[in-house]
């Protein structure tokens, strides 16, 4: 029963992965389009798309937890998608509905080009800059004080902390702002795990490949120095004889 229940979690995580995925995309491009068009006339139908794609990020969620046998512990190891779904009810707290947005493009490119590690450093590292750069505009462009108020600022700040240079002259001064800086730090630790991590594996397959090659080739030259023996022997018997 926990077999059937765990490949039919699977089965459904293949079937949405596209589907899941394009929504994802047009959920960045429709906030990025109201983020860069502040108060223009399409603001509030993208507003309304961004909470119908939300609303089916959350309902894809609960399916999931639903076909997972072991809920507990499948909350514990999606904490990052719960948060994604329930605290974006805030409104303080909606840039988190781009975490998912970042996981769900993440999940597709490393599945696809992890081979190529440096595309697939370039392509998660722009992501998650851009996503950033976005939220970080979005929560403190209309603020009093504000230093980050047009998309370089942002692009510049967004640079600078997740290299840790840490400028300073681009600062958050929200707390969504703030959110979102605290989320980048972890976030540009973690990016950095995964690039490192990805390395790692794509370097270990490669060795493994010249490994087994070249035990491949040893043991082709035993079987060739073994064959020549036989022949040696043979013409000596012949010789001999």
């Amino acid at each position: 029963m926990l077999l059937a229940n765990e490949a039919r979690l699977e089965r459904w995580e293949r079937k949405v992965e596209w589907p899941m995925t394009a929504l994802a995309v047009v959920f960045l491009a429709a906030y990025a389009w109201q983020v860069f068009d502040d108060h223009g006339a399409m603001h509030f139908t993208l507003e309304i798309v961004l909470w119908l794609v939300w609303a089916v990020f959350a309902a894809e969620f609960v399916m999931r937890l639903t076909l997972a046998q072991n809920k507990l512990k499948f909350l514990r190891t999606h904490i990052f998608d719960l948060a994604a779904v329930i605290l974006p009810m805030v409104r303080q707290l909606r840039v988190l509905r781009l975490i998912t947005v970042i996981k769900l493009l993440n999940k597709k490119f490393q599945h696809k080009i992890r081979q190529r590690v440096s595309i697939y450093v370039a392509a998660v590292t722009v992501i998650v800059m851009f996503c950033a750069s976005l939220a970080v505009l979005d929560a403190e462009r209309h603020a009093e004080n504000a230093t980050i108020t047009t998309f370089g600022d942002a692009l510049w700040w967004t640079m600078t902390t997740m290299s840790t240079v840490g400028y300073g002259d681009r600062y958050p001064v929200t707390g969504e702002g703030r959110l979102v800086a605290g989320l980048l730090m972890v976030g540009g630790i973690a990016l950095l795990g995964v690039i490192t991590g990805t390395i790692a594996s794509w370097l270990v397959e490669k060795l493994r490949g010249v490994e087994e090659a070249e035990l491949e080739t040893a043991q082709e030259l035993r079987n060739l120095r073994a064959e020549i023996a036989e022949l040696r022997k043979e013409l000596g018997t012949r010789s001999g004889g």
